[in-house]
């Protein structure tokens, strides 16, 4: 059922219209010309979490000790509506009551009664906040990929050309050729991989297991485990840090060291996961003149894909980074 056919079903004021409406899944509301709450279906209850006593005869801004104020939907009653048929997917994110910060798609058409010529608006919520997430999660593994294909294309050639001739049959190339491509595939493959949930101190040492226990310090904190979501946003980060250190930073030189360590905090009454990551005895570092596409993807994964943050210091003694991620119970 869509927005026109409740538009129908509503307008002829049939008998059944209210339990058909309850029904419906997505939460719904309907206000009279003034901006209060007429009715409600189940979905809007079970949904935002209130009552019918704390939402019926009510302003729709004055739900939830005035926390439903929010500018895009005073906005779209008072201004768009006004001047519309109807709307249909606009998108408002807010810190609803009880629910938290959310992402709905709000759909809205008048109604007129033609008995008495009045008129009330009808609502129509849609959570995407989940659906926006995976996209998220999709615009950073694709731009991973396309990243990650073409570093991969340039090392195969670096293979191809620094791989010995001098002295060796066609055979014995290819065998020494495709031996490091399978290495190397086999390395991308892991960094690659993704499970519904993971250990953050197993995917700590799992990211830097190919440098060897002499070359990492990992002080652990307390066990950690990361959400389906998390994973694949913690691992390219992971990556990054490990991948930078092997071409310009600690692992680079002999007697390069990686200082690894995490620690919870509470803040605001929510738990905040802290990763810090020090090089030092490498080759020495200067900041950057521009921002590469590496510390780009750390930010972008560290921002949208764990919404937390990321500060990056090239100090000259060497790289030191500080992630920060919201712990998920």
């Amino acid at each position: 059922m869509n927005l026109e056919d409740l538009y129908r079903l509503l307008r002829s004021e049939h008998v059944q219209a209210q339990g058909i409406v309850d029904t419906l899944e997505e939460p719904l509301l309907v206000l009279d010309a003034t901006g209060c709450v007429l009715t409600a279906n189940r979905g809007f209850y079970e949904t935002f979490r209130v009552g019918r006593d704390d939402t019926v005869g009510r302003s729709l801004f004055a739900l939830g000790d005035g926390q439903w104020d929010i500018p895009e939907l005073r906005q779209l009653v008072s201004e768009i509506i006004p001047r519309s048929t109807a709307v249909v997917g606009y998108e408002v994110t807010a810190e609803f009551p009880t629910i938290g910060k959310r992402t709905m798609l709000v759909s809205a058409r008048r109604l007129v009664h033609p008995d008495n010529n009045s008129s009330s608006v009808l609502i129509l919520f849609e959570d995407v906040t989940d659906s926006r997430q995976r996209d998220v999660q999709k615009d950073i593994l694709l731009a991973e990929t396309r990243h990650r294909m073409k570093n991969l294309l340039g090392i195969v050639r670096s293979l191809a050309n620094q791989t010995e001739v001098e002295g060796r049959t066609a055979k014995e190339y290819r065998d020494a050729f495709l031996g490091r491509f399978q290495a190397l595939a086999e390395a991308e493959a892991l960094a690659l991989a993704s499970s519904a949930e993971a250990d953050l101190g197993a995917l700590v040492e799992q990211s830097l297991q190919g440098a060897g226990p002499e070359r990492y310090r990992v002080t652990a904190g307390p066990a950690v485990r990361l959400k389906s979501r998390q994973v694949m946003p913690m691992r390219l980060i992971l990556h990054e840090l490990v991948t930078n250190a092997w071409k310009y930073g600690a692992f680079s030189k002999t007697g390069g060291l990686v200082h690894l360590s995490w620690r919870i905090s509470e803040e605001q009454g929510k738990d905040v996961l802290h990763i810090d990551w020090r090089e030092e005895n490498g080759p020495p570092v200067t900041p950057p003149t521009r921002s590469g596409f590496g510390s780009r993807l750390i930010d972008l994964s560290a921002v949208q894909g764990l919404g937390g943050t990321v500060e990056l210091k090239y100090e000259p003694t060497g790289l030191r980074a500080h992630i920060t991620a919201p712990v998920e119970s």
